[in-house]
């Protein structure tokens, strides 16, 4: 087979909690206890580091769930992220054991300030030596406005407008040094040079921001951009700022039909649409067979619970399930008023019903099971093979779910990894030493934000 010219993009999709995105996972009797530990995470960093992965990245709330049942008790009694640490810490913990993994944060535009923001990944990127990575989000729901002294949470489309204008600002701070302002001339006595060293003096609609940023810029210029949107608002603000996509697709068909979507809207923000990695997440089940590839999958689905669902289901749609009739519709003003609408729009789709019930949200949205999207199970050459079959036609890779902790990540880079690097699909070693390196992503250039469309 001739190698391929492309290259598998390969991520972890992390939580710093007791579970995986999948709730269930602190159930599995394989899974580790040791998760308000730094050995919990720095194991699976090293895993991922041996699979040549290209970055782990963690996901990130700012409330415990508690708006199923209106407080937080099932939450914390069932365990359904019943905690989340603060992910920037985390991520520096993996990043002493590793040097060429890369590591990616969330952060709010919502509830956060942009010269924090700025701040905080510009230090991180320089303390990793550019390998960081900040995953842009616009937060869902009002018990994190109420952790924040606001009554409600923002309108949708409003966050966007808001995030858009909170990237320029950290844009702009993260261009406030040339990457040749430092001069360190000790005998002339000149750190650097102030012509290359400037204000941003920022004001626009929703923030104020005078700079310089206290901080020079990376070797790799400044932190990868990575984003989730899915509805039409958030596929815009992809397309303008993400560098890589966090997609979700429920079939490869759909995915196709996503992929070549979001790559004209970055043509049409006048960016390269081969400059974007995109990259659905997957749950990945394998095992040296494929009858105990399936007999894994039936003990890791045995692990979920009915309020795994509707807790989160509830965190995410900020809508409470817990009182509503099971077979009531829900109103045009509800829907409208739902935070995660691509998640609303898919049990529209896959109900078939312009106004679905409780009953369609749950057997619709697969949330807290693991028919909340793709799941390829079977032996590494067959996991593979799916792979290959996506990464040829709808993706460029794939950010991996866990459904135990370290179990999913050892198994994939024992059994699966291997298959990938036989087949030229996924380097041996890594590129580079920054993540862009490893990415094939080009080193941005102070201004090029502005010059390319952003």
């Amino acid at each position: 087979m001739q190698k391929p010219s492309r290259q598998m993009t390969l991520i972890a999709f992390m939580q710093a909690q007791n579970c995986t995105n999948y709730a269930g996972s602190w159930r599995h009797p394989a899974s580790m206890t040791d998760y308000l530990t730094p050995e919990y995470y720095q194991r699976v960093a090293r895993t991922l580091e041996d699979g040549c992965f290209d970055m782990a990245f963690f996901d990130d709330r700012l409330a415990i769930p508690d708006i199923y049942g209106g407080n937080h008790r099932d939450t914390v009694k069932h365990g359904v992220r019943a905690f989340k640490l603060e992910p920037t810490s985390v991520l520096m913990a993996m990043a002493m054991v590793t040097s060429r993994l890369g590591l990616g944060a969330t952060y709010s535009t919502t509830y956060y300030e942009p010269f924090h923001v700025a701040r905080l990944f510009a230090t991180l990127d320089l303390m990793t030596k550019g390998r960081v990575a900040w995953n842009v989000v616009t937060s869902m729901n009002d018990s994190e406005a109420a952790n924040f002294g606001h009554e409600d949470h923002l309108e949708h489309d409003l966050r966007y407008d808001r995030a858009d204008e909170f990237l320029e600002v950290v844009m702009g701070h993260w261009d406030t040094w040339a990457d040749d302002a430092i001069i360190a001339d000790k005998a002339e006595g000149v750190f650097a040079d102030p012509d290359k060293v400037r204000r941003l003096d920022h004001v626009g609609k929703y923030f104020k921001s005078r700079g310089p940023l206290p901080v020079p810029r990376s070797p790799q210029g400044h932190p990868v951009i990575l984003q989730a949107g899915q509805s039409g608002r958030g596929l815009a603000f992809a397309s303008r700022w993400a560098e890589l996509v966090f997609a979700k697709y429920p079939t490869l068909e759909n995915g196709k039909k996503q992929y070549r979507g979001l790559k004209d809207g970055i043509a049409s923000a006048g960016r390269d649409p081969a400059s974007v990695r995109i990259a659905p997440e997957l749950k990945v089940i394998v095992a040296e067979t494929e009858s105990l590839a399936r007999e894994k999958r039936d003990l890791i689905a045995s692990m979920s619970r009915p309020v795994d669902g509707l807790t989160m289901m509830g965190e995410t749609l900020n809508i409470d399930f817990s009182g509503r009739p099971y077979e009531q519709p829900f109103t045009d003003a509800e829907l409208a008023a739902m935070s995660w609408q691509s998640l609303r729009d898919k049990v529209i789709q896959i109900s078939g019903k312009k106004n679905p019930s409780v009953r369609d949200f749950v057997e619709s949205s697969g949330r807290g099971t693991l028919q909340d999207g793709p799941c390829f199970v079977g032996t590494g050459e067959q996991v593979a093979d799916q792979m290959e079959e996506w990464f040829n036609t709808a993706c460029d890779g794939f950010v991996l779910s866990g459904t135990t902790v370290p179990g999913t990540y050892e198994d994939i880079v024992r059994l699966v990894v291997p298959h990938l690097q036989k087949r030229g699909l996924l380097r041996k070693q890594y590129a580079g030493s920054t993540l862009r390196e490893n990415l094939g992503l080009p080193r941005p250039n102070a201004g090029d934000w502005k010059r390319s469309g952003k």
